[in-house]
């Protein structure tokens, strides 16, 4: 087999997790394959042998074309809603993959994910769905490690309900409520009250499919 040859086959052993990744990253299935190909041609004109981690290299430069195209969209579809059908053309992720993802994140989370603004997307997406370190991350999206992890720990439970946590100083200052009726959020409630705040129930998701660390303000 020729050096060309054997990195395509390598690529393709990638292929399934570059795609889940774009494709929640994204959104849209037909984004998360221009995503994959980007990163084939830029391999295809990178020297291979350099390149000691294939796989987080690839990784790395979809998450890099997705954070691009998210930053370059002038306006989003009105209305959020639930990402488009991955599917299971071009090599995606099959039906039982994409059916052990959406339980891992749950309809409301994929909701609220869609509403962030790219690099807390980002960040999300490679952490709590792919557990790519938060050094990694960082390199990514241009923070420090700790500023990515900031990025990556918004997801929480408010009183039960999904929502968003915005801290300084590690203490919650605003919490963003969502009321989620089938794939769309119906409404969102901003609780900035400093005592609303500190009387509120949270479990802080650190990591999808881990314990959730609940803790009362």
């Amino acid at each position: 087999m020729d050096e060309d040859a054997e990195l395509a086959d390598r690529f393709e052993a990638n292929r399934a997790r570059l795609r889940a990744v774009a494709y929640h990253t994204l959104g849209s299935p037909s984004e998360a394959d221009d995503a994959v190909q980007e990163a084939w041609l830029r391999l295809s004109r990178s020297d291979s042998s350099n390149i000691e981690n294939l796989g987080g290299w690839l990784t790395t430069v979809v998450a890099r074309v997705c954070l691009d195209m998210l930053k370059s969209r002038r306006e989003e579809p009105a209305g959020i809603h639930l990402p488009e059908s991955a599917g299971n053309d071009s090599g995606g992720i099959n039906p039982e993959q994409e059916a052990l993802l959406a339980d891992s994140i749950g309809p409301a989370l994929l909701v609220i994910l869609h509403t962030l603004p790219p690099a807390e997307r980002l960040a999300f997406v490679l952490h709590d769905i792919f557990a790519v370190p938060f050094g990694d991350i960082a390199a990514i999206v241009g923070r420090s490690p700790a500023a990515a992890r900031q990025l990556a720990s918004l997801s929480a439970l408010i009183d039960g309900a999904a929502g968003m946590v915005t801290a300084a100083y590690g203490r919650p200052i605003t919490l963003t409520v969502f009321t989620v009726n089938g794939e769309k959020i119906a409404a969102i409630d901003i609780i900035d009250n400093p005592d609303d705040v500190a009387a509120a129930d949270l479990a802080i998701l650190e990591r999808l499919g881990d314990e959730r660390a609940s803790t009362r303000s």
